[in-house]
C-alpha cells in the first residue's frame, strides 16, 4: 500500500506543480505591483483590527487560525526533509517561494472574503464557496470541497500526529499509542466547543509557540556565529550550483525547496482561505493583505529559523537519491524531527529535545485544530446540497480515530498521504484563483484607491462590478454610508 500511495506522489508532486505554485507566485507578484512588499507596513498594522462580532472573529484571530494551520511540522521535519533530499540551496528556494508565497495568499484570502456567507450565524467561507459564487461552476465547487473534507479530514492529520508521537518518544521515551490518547482527547475539547473556542485557543497558543520557537534559534545561533557567514554562503552557492558538492543537485534543490514551502505555507492551496473568511473586516482586501504577512513569519522566519539552526550546528545529513550520499554528519540518522532536535542539543544539552518536542506539540496541535476547523467548513458547505445533519459529528469522531491511527502508524505513510491530500488541493485551487484573478485584482485596486483618498477602505461589490457578492450588498447598504 504505502508504495502505490508513494508512485502517486510522485505523480502529483512532479515537476509540474512545482513550476505551477512558482508561476503562479510569480504572476500575482506582477499583477499585484508585489502587494505582498508595498503593503507591508498596512499588514502589521492591520493585523492588530480588533473587529468582532457574534458572527466573525477579529483579523488577528483569523491570522492566528491560519497561522496554525501554516505552522506545523513542515516547519520542522519538513525543512530538515527539503535539507536532507535537495542540501542545503533547498533552504534558498524555500525562501524565494515563501516570498512569492505572499501575493497568492493575499488573492485567495481576498477572494474569501468577497464570497462569504453567514452560516447559521456564523461567517463561513473558502475555496468552495467563491468557486461557486465567483466562476458559476457548481460541480467544481463541490469536488474541491469533498477533495478538501477528505484531505484535512482523513488523509492529511497523521503527519501532524505522527510527528508528536515520534517527538515525544525520543525526548521522553513515552509510548506512541499514549501519545495518541492524549492528543485525542484534548482535540475533543476544542473542536466539540466549536468556532469561537476554536480561535481563542488560536489566538492564544500561536504567538507564544512562534515567539519561543524564534527566540530559541536565536540562541543556538549566537553559539555558532563564527559558522553563520559560511553557512550562508553554502546555501547561496548550492541554490545556483555553484558548490562543489551540491552543484549536481540543483534541480533537486529548487524541487524540495518548492515542494516544502508549499506544504509549510500553504498559499494558493487554499487552506487559509477558510479562516479568512469568518473574519470581521470592512473590506476584503484587508483580510487578504493579513494572510499575505502570515507567509512571511511561516517561511521566511519559523521555517528559516529550523534552517539556520541545522546547518549552523552541522546536524544533517544529504541523501538527495538512493544510493547517493553527499553529507553523513548523523549516521543512520533519518531524515526529521531528529535533524532538530540534535541542533537544539548541541546548546542545551539534554533539554534540547525535549524543547523541540513540545515546540512540535504546540505546532502540530494547533495545525490539527485549523485542519477539523476547515474539514467542517467544507462539510457545512456540502451539507448545504445534501442535508445531512448527522455527518458533522461523524467528521469529528472520523477525524479523532485518524489522529489516533497517525500516532501510531508509519511516519513514511504519514508524508506519503499528506503530500497526496495537499498536492491534489494545490492543482485545484490554484485553477482557481487564477481564473478569479481579475476579480482580486478589482477588489486591490478598489482598495488602493480608497486608501490614497485617505479613507477607511470600505466595499460595495456593486461599484467594481463584482457579482454573486451578497453579503457585501447587505453590509454596504447597512454600514457603507459615509
Amino acid at each position: 500500500m504505502e508504495a502505490i500511495i508513494n508512485a502517486i506522489v510522485g505523480y502529483i508532486w512532479s515537476d509540474a506543480l512545482v513550476y505551477l505554485a512558482l508561476g503562479v507566485g510569480i504572476y500575482f507578484t506582477i499583477m499585484t505591483r508585489g502587494v505582498q512588499f508595498r503593503h507591508f507596513k498596512e499588514m502589521i498594522k492591520l493585523l492588530f483590527d480588533k473587529q468582532t462580532s457574534n458572527r466573525g472573529i477579529s483579523s488577528f484571530q483569523a491570522f492566528c487560525m491560519a497561522l496554525s494551520g501554516r505552522i506545523g511540522v513542515g516547519n520542522i521535519a519538513g525543512v530538515a526533509t527539503a535539507i536532507a533530499a535537495g542540501g542545503p540551496g533547498a533552504v534558498f528556494w524555500m525562501i524565494v517561494m515563501g516570498l512569492l508565497g505572499g501575493a497568492s495568499a493575499f488573492i485567495e484570502s481576498t477572494l474569501a472574503q468577497v464570497y462569504k456567507d453567514d452560516v447559521d450565524g456564523q461567517y463561513r467561507g473558502g475555496s468552495p464557496f467563491y468557486i461557486e459564487r465567483g466562476l458559476k461552476m457548481k460541480p467544481f465547487a463541490i469536488v474541491v470541497a469533498a477533495v478538501t473534507c477528505l484531505s484535512y479530514g482523513v488523509l492529511v492529520p497523521g503527519v501532524q500526529a505522527n510527528t508528536i508521537a515520534d517527538s515525544f518518544q525520543t525526548a521522553f521515551n513515552i509510548p506512541s499509542s499514549v501519545t495518541g490518547i492524549i492528543i485525542v482527547a484534548l482535540l475533543a475539547i476544542i473542536i466539540f466547543g466549536g468556532v469561537k473556542r476554536i480561535a481563542s485557543f488560536a489566538g492564544t497558543v500561536v504567538p507564544f509557540m512562534a515567539i519561543g520557537y524564534i527566540l530559541m534559534m536565536v540562541i543556538v545561533l549566537a553559539f555558532n556565529a563564527s559558522n553563520i557567514p559560511a553557512m550562508f554562503a553554502l546555501i547561496f552557492k548550492s541554490a545556483f550550483g555553484m558548490d562543489a558538492v551540491f552543484g549536481g543537485i540543483v534541480g533537486t534543490a529548487i524541487s524540495w525547496g518548492v515542494r516544502r514551502a508549499v506544504f509549510s505555507n500553504v498559499a494558493g492551496a487554499g487552506e487559509a482561505t477558510f479562516s479568512s473568511a469568518a473574519a470581521e473586516v470592512s473590506h476584503p482586501a484587508k483580510q487578504g493583505l493579513v494572510q499575505g504577512f502570515s507567509i512571511y513569519i511561516d517561511t521566511v522566519l519559523v521555517c528559516t529559523a529550523t534552517a539556520l539552526m541545522i546547518l549552523s550546528t552541522g546536524m544533517y545529513n544529504v541523501i538527495p537519491a538512493e544510493g547517493m550520499t553527499l553529507v553523513e554528519n548523523m549516521p543512520g540518522v533519518a531524515a526529521g524531527t531528529a535533524f532538530t532536535q540534535a541542533a537544539v542539543s548541541t546548546v542545551f544539552s539534554q533539554y534540547g529535545s525535549g524543547f523541540v518536542a513540545i515546540a512540535i506539540f504546540l505546532f502540530a496541535f494547533t495545525c490539527l485544530i485549523a485542519y477539523y476547523y476547515i474539514a467542517e467548513t467544507t462539510l457545512v458547505y456540502l451539507d448545504s446540497k445534501l442535508r445531512y445533519p448527522v455527518l458533522k459529528p461523524i467528521l469529528k469522531i472520523v477525524f479523532l480515530i485518524i489522529c489516533f491511527a497517525g500516532s501510531v502508524q508509519s511516519i513514511g505513510m504519514m508524508w506519503a498521504l499528506g503530500d497526496v491530500g495537499f498536492g491534489s488541493m494545490c492543482y485545484l485551487n490554484f485553477i482557481a484563483i487564477l481564473l478569479l484573478s481579475k476579480t482580486a485584482l478589482k477588489v486591490l485596486k478598489d482598495y488602493d484607491e480608497q486608501k490614497k483618498l485617505g479613507l477607511d477602505p470600505m466595499f460595495d461589490p456593486r461599484k467594481v462590478g463584482i457579482e454573486n457578492a451578497d453579503f457585501w450588498i447587505e453590509y454596504s447598504d447597512k454600514y457603507g454610508k459615509r
